[in-house]
């Protein structure tokens, strides 16, 4: 049940962040990085439909209804390939042994490789991007910095708690035992 809760603040917090255009500093600060690591870690491969469809789905509402743009699907391309890799990155580093370095590494890659995929992929779809790739990287770099803090925040949060919980609940237990 908490990754469906993930799941569901990522898409608020990518709606929010849309509907006020006016905080563009904090563009890329959305729970979606993190939500994927976590559910790639705890759910099922069949599962993972799940926030792909809604992923994409709200990459289409956003896309026509609060950007006004028209939608190409095959520009979305790079962007729902890095939703299951991330996904699969969950599955893959965090799911047979969750550790604090595991976690870290995951809040690294996660929004490094979609910050390195989708710069290239903008620069391969605009003829003649002005500075080359170069200038298209360093033009991401604010949103790869709000990506990558957001995703370890929430990554943070998703792992941690649980441990946090269960080692409260553990200490009255043991301390009930000493006596």
């Amino acid at each position: 049940m908490p990754a469906y809760l993930f799941l569901l603040i990522a898409v608020v917090s990518r709606l929010a962040l849309a509907a006020n255009p006016h905080h563009a500093g904090w563009y890329n600060f959305t729970a979606v990085g993190g939500m994927l690591l976590y559910f790639g870690a705890r759910r099922s491969w069949r599962e993972m439909l799940a926030p792909l469809a809604v992923l994409m789905a709200l990459d289409y509402f956003l896309t026509v209804s609060v950007y006004h743009y028209g939608f190409v699907w095959q520009a979305y391309l790079p962007t729902w390939t890095w939703y299951v890799a991330a996904m699969a990155l969950g599955q893959i580093l965090l799911r047979a042994k969750t550790t604090v370095v595991r976690v870290g590494a995951g809040a690294l890659l996660g929004p490094t490789s979609f910050f390195l995929i989708s710069n290239y992929a903008v620069w391969a779809m605009t003829a003649n991007y002005p500075g080359g790739l170069g200038a298209c990287y360093i033009a991401g770099l604010p949103f790869y910095r709000n990506d990558l803090i957001s995703t370890a925040l929430v990554a943070a949060v998703a792992f941690g708690v649980p441990v946090l919980v269960r080692r409260m609940q553990a200490a009255p237990a043991a301390e009930a035992i000493a006596k």
